[in-house]
């Protein structure tokens, strides 16, 4: 099992910038890419970007985070991150992040969620 923590969520103005952290413990030598995804109210969860864990850290981004979200690892530090600026009333959202232990399985483990609210 892969136990997940995120934290970095708040509130912020529109065209701010918020960090957000997943750390993760457990089996963590069994993750083969990490990710984040959000859910706003009233929709589905979606996809914003993920990462693979090991070289050569292949990431993929949904077009809604391409040019404001950057995804990034620290591999000793079993943390995910995810750098958001430029930041849209649209992004509010709870995001998650998830890990995937196999290179065609899905996202198996998540985190609780960390809330991400942007003012107009």
């Amino acid at each position: 099992q892969v136990q997940l923590v995120e934290s970095g969520g708040g509130l912020v103005q529109a065209g701010g910038s918020l960090r957000l952290s997943c750390a993760a413990s457990g089996r963590t030598f069994s993750m083969y890419a990490m990710g984040w995804f959000r859910q706003a109210p009233g929709k589905e969860r979606e996809f914003v970007a993920d990462i693979q864990w090991t070289t050569p850290s292949t990431t993929r981004y949904a077009e809604s985070a391409k040019g404001r979200f950057a995804i990034t690892k620290d591999n000793a530090k079993n943390t995910l991150y995810l750098q958001m600026n430029n930041l849209k009333p649209e992004d509010t959202a709870v995001y998650y992040c998830a890990v995937r232990t196999a290179i065609y399985g899905s996202f198996g483990y998540w985190g609780q969620g960390t809330q991400v609210t942007v003012s107009s």
